[in-house]
């Protein structure tokens, strides 16, 4: 043995080749922490004081190295440039080593190669791969640029074109693909992945392979010229920039940052590399991006944590309702592999759900991202049915009628007598309470919510509601289904509108309000979709329906009478009044087109103006600073309150609930996140102008000893 860590292991194999193995203890995959660095630098130097005469890298784990250990970013993000530089310099500087090392190394990728281990294998001499390898440098979508020296080796090895796409996209990539770019230089089969790293040893010693031509050929400038050079970094630029949008600066810094880096030696391009990851590292961004993924990561591990918690496995379900949300359902459960009934009291039903999922499908036909064969394995999984037979067979079972209480009590009481006793028996309701229609079944421990968001395929969140009979058995089947569909779950109490819908209403109402004092909604729209919103509060309406939107603000107010009832005629009442429903029928705030593929297209109708004329005050001019608080202040106080009374178990939660359901800015991290970057005091003084206008701006209990006690809701420790 030449070295011997927890992280990292050095033996001698047959011929005098080190095999330097990442195999990091008691851990499911290998990252680039502080402990693995630093072990990684001992083992090169253990191996260049041995007699080894060629370098071989390994994994131990499925997956080669996944990344940089982002947890450990974090304070170092938020503790200044001298902290980004410490930790960049303390692995930079080690792959540089091992690309100068005294004798030649080769690396076998296998799994995931990402981030720092996609930087590890750049480093190396040659690369061999298996068919299963994922290889990219994703860390544009974190807000920063590869730092140890991806900008650097990826263009002088595989080109500009392939550089620019690998980091500007964050894409992972096929192994197939890193062969047809020169990142890698063979793939394997698994089982010949030793023997044909050994293989190019061989010929690396024998001097059939130039090992050293290739190190001088990264560490050289990029050999093109001038107005070549102009060509490929400017056209990219242009065309990123327009695709990344200015709220995440990263790609084109990126680009530029090669650009500037193309006649340079190594030395002064990692330098130049150090300079613009610094830059990026320190900006609201990036530490946004960084809290996001951290937020991602300890939803996910939660939502394992419950789902290996459950009895028995959802092998088969069924969904209740036919429409569009139902056969929306029953497309995601078929897709996914889970065989599902979709049943409905009529024909009609049935083959408006199963024309949903056969669109869905063909769509993806079309794009060729699934077989002929497998639309029809996937439909065969959807048996639908106008009866119960075989429901005694299902795990779990999805109501998805209409949004009427009494309806969903009847068919949740009707459909319990069909299925077994284990069984779970879930209803997709926006806003009904869980408790409420609890009463409707004997057998409430085995009821939950299970909120889908529309369109189904699209929405990654499901929230899962607990009542307060629900055991925790039927919500971690229930959590375990969503994550077969591929969901991201989020279990949260019940209460009116339980998370999301709870804290969009009162977002809605700070717009009712500002169109009453005399806003234009198209300014509103505008101002918001700046601020990063997918699309403006009108527009929103428009597509949810405006009266959709009716009905459940009837029900938030019920819920919420002290912050969401009004003594005025909201705009979406009167537009309600006059027949505009939104995209529905191609009339609501604004009117509606079909471009040539059928989507529709927003128009401005000056006849809203008129509608909602004899209801608001006289038109008047608002900052872009005004709106932006009496729009956001509302719905962040409202989340603080479902912090405050446990509808939502954390801020990650939360704040992921938002981003995943609604579309909340992903570059702002989230409410809670985004109240930590100006600070508490500051969202304080934000919302004290508007106090005035009612309970929605004034901040609860636990964000007012917040900001008394200059507290955050993310210590930097992390996500929990």
């Amino acid at each position: 043995m030449i070295y011997q860590g927890d992280k990292v292991v050095v033996k001698e194999r047959d011929g005098n080749i080190a095999e330097l193995c990442f195999d990091a203890k008691d851990e499911s995959v290998n990252k680039f922490d502080r402990r693995t660095s630093t072990q990684f630098a001992e083992a090169l130097s253990a191996v260049a004081s041995s007699s080894a005469v060629a370098l071989m890298l390994t994994s131990a784990k499925p997956a080669f190295i996944v990344g940089a250990d982002i947890t450990e970013f974090k304070p170092s993000f938020s503790g200044g440039e001298e902290a980004i530089r410490e930790i960049v310099l303390s692995v930079r500087d080690v792959f540089d080593e091992l690309e100068d090392f005294p004798i030649p190394s080769v690396v076998a990728i296998n799994g995931f190669a990402l981030g720092g281990g996609c930087e590890l294998l750049l480093a190396c001499d040659y690369r061999i791969a298996t068919p299963n390898a994922k290889i990219g440098l994703p860390e544009t979508k974190l807000g920063i640029l590869p730092g140890w020296g991806g900008t650097v080796r990826l263009p002088r090895l595989a080109g500009v074109d392939t550089a620019v796409d690998w980091i500007a996209s964050g894409s992972n990539n096929s192994a197939e693909k890193a062969l047809k770019a020169g990142v890698v230089d063979s793939v394997v089969e698994p089982e010949n992945l030793d023997s044909a790293a050994l293989a190019i040893i061989e010929r690396m010693l024998a001097g059939d392979l130039d090992y050293k031509a290739r190190r001088e050929q990264k560490k050289a400038p990029l050999p093109m010229g001038d107005m070549e050079s102009l060509l490929a970094f400017e056209s990219s630029k242009a065309f990123v920039a327009g695709k990344a949008g200015r709220n995440y600066p990263a790609p084109v810094k990126a680009i530029k940052t090669m650009q500037q880096a193309a006649k340079m030696s190594r030395k002064e391009a990692l330098e130049l590399e150090m300079a613009a990851f610094c830059k990026l590292a320190s900006n609201a961004v990036t530490r946004s991006l960084v809290s996001l993924f951290i937020n991602d990561q300890y939803i996910g591990k939660k939502a394992k944590a419950l789902a290996s918690g459950a009895s028995n496995p959802i092998d088969r379900a069924a969904v209740l309702g036919a429409g569009i949300m139902g056969g929306g359902i029953a497309y995601q459960s078929a897709y996914k592999k889970v065989p599902i009934k979709l049943k409905d009291i009529a024909q009609e039903g049935i083959d408006l759900g199963l024309a949903e999922a056969s669109k869905l499908l063909l769509k993806r036909v079309d794009r060729g991202r699934l077989s002929n064969a497998d639309m029809a394995a996937t439909l065969n999984r959807i048996e639908p049915c106008l009866g119960y037979d075989g429901f005694d067979k299902v795990d779990l079972v999805v109501e998805a009628v209409v949004e009427n209480p009494k309806v969903k009590a009847a068919v949740l009481a009707e459909v319990e007598q069909h299925i077994k006793d284990d069984a779970v028996l879930c209803t997709n309701t926006s806003t009904i309470s869980i408790n409420h229609l609890a009463q409707s079944v004997s057998r409430p421990e085995r009821f939950c919510g299970m909120h889908f968001f529309n369109p189904v395929h699209a929405m990654p969140l499901v929230e899962v509601i607990r009542g307060e009979k629900t055991s925790d058995d039927a919500i971690a089947k229930t959590v375990a289904y969503a994550q077969a569909l591929g969901k991201k779950a989020i279990v949260v109490n019940d209460c009116p509108g339980f998370l999301v819908n709870r804290v969009l209403f009162p977002y809605f109402a700070g717009f009712s309000l500002l169109l009453r004092d005399g806003a234009s909604f198209e300014h509103i729209d505008s101002v918001m979709e700046k601020w990063g919103w997918p699309m403006g509060p009108a527009y929103l309406l428009d597509v949810v329906g405006i009266d959709t939107g009716v009905h459940a603000e009837a029900v938030m107010a019920a819920g919420f009478p002290d912050r969401l009832s009004k003594d005025f005629k909201g705009c979406t009442d009167i537009l309600f009044e006059a027949g505009r429903l939104g995209q529905k029928n191609k009339k609501g705030f604004y009117a509606y087109t079909e471009d040539k593929k059928g989507k529709p297209v927003k128009n401005p109708d000056p006849s809203v103006q008129d509608l909602l004329k004899p209801h608001v005050a006289a038109p008047k001019e608002f900052t872009d600073e005004e709106i932006i608080a009496r729009m956001m202040v509302p719905m962040a106080t409202e989340l603080g309150r479902c912090l405050e009374e446990g509808i939502v178990a954390s801020p990650a939660e939360a704040d992921m609930a938002l981003i995943y359901g609604l579309g909340f800015p992903p570059f702002r991290g989230g409410v809670f996140q985004w109240i930590d970057e100006i600070g508490i005091a500051a969202f304080q003084e934000m919302a004290k102008p508007y106090e005035s206008l009612g309970e929605l701006y004034h901040l609860p209990s636990n964000m007012q000893e917040m900001a008394t006690s200059a507290s955050v809701f993310y210590p930097i420790k992390g996500a929990e």
